[in-house]
């Protein structure tokens, strides 16, 4: 009989998306241990200015992130799916937790793209017969730092200790990964998830 279960946590992006699997007692208890984590670079890296100044209607018309030579949505998400769907395939997780969108009102063309690439994972979590959990951002942070507003480096550094890593997991989008993972953890995983966004049915 299985006693320990497999979780991946997913930290979306369209540029650098990070991912963490960790080990774990059913319901978080018990150590948790690092399986795995790790970041997809896909295509261009663009500044977050770039990514305020986008247009949305020259977005949507030529499926272009900008007009300075960035690789196409399509081309990308089609890099991203492939790639995670390897690391699916690879670890086999009994539960992917993913945080969920955070809508950028300032710059709806940048929350937009960003669903972009949270549905293309969605949809192979879905396609591969995975357990789905989404978790808000704050209730991700508070999970590992006690604070639903920590800072970056805080949930780096809160990670680090509860995985006992010798070092401070970089780039902060695996670290957010982890703690995705971690959260889930301590959600009561396979039993309907308080708090998450849409625990499998």
């Amino acid at each position: 009989m299985k006693t320990r279960q497999r979780i991946l946590g997913i930290d979306p992006g369209l540029r650098i998306s990070g991912y963490g699997c960790i080990e774990c007692e059913p319901g978080g208890l018990g150590a948790i241990t690092l399986v795995e984590a790790g970041v997809f670079r896909l295509g261009t890296a663009m500044t977050a200015r770039e990514r305020a100044d986008v247009e949305l209607r020259q977005d949507l018309a030529s499926e272009r992130l900008s007009s300075s030579g960035a690789q196409s949505i399509s081309s990308r998400l089609v890099e991203l799916d492939r790639d995670f769907r390897h690391v699916l395939d690879r670890l086999r997780p009994d539960v992917v937790a993913v945080e969920a969108l955070f809508a950028h009102y300032k710059h709806p063309a940048t929350a937009i793209i960003m669903a972009h690439a949270r549905g293309t994972l969605l949809l192979a979590i879905r396609q591969m017969g995975m357990e789905l959990l989404e978790f808000k951002p704050t209730m991700v942070k508070k999970s590992v730092t006690g604070n639903g507003l920590a800072r970056k480096e805080q949930v780096q550094r809160s990670v680090a200790g509860l995985l006992s890593l010798a070092a401070i997991p970089e780039p902060p989008d695996m670290a957010d990964a982890l703690a995705v993972a971690i959260c889930a953890s301590r959600r009561a995983v396979g039993a309907g998830v308080a708090g998450a966004m849409f625990p499998a049915g």
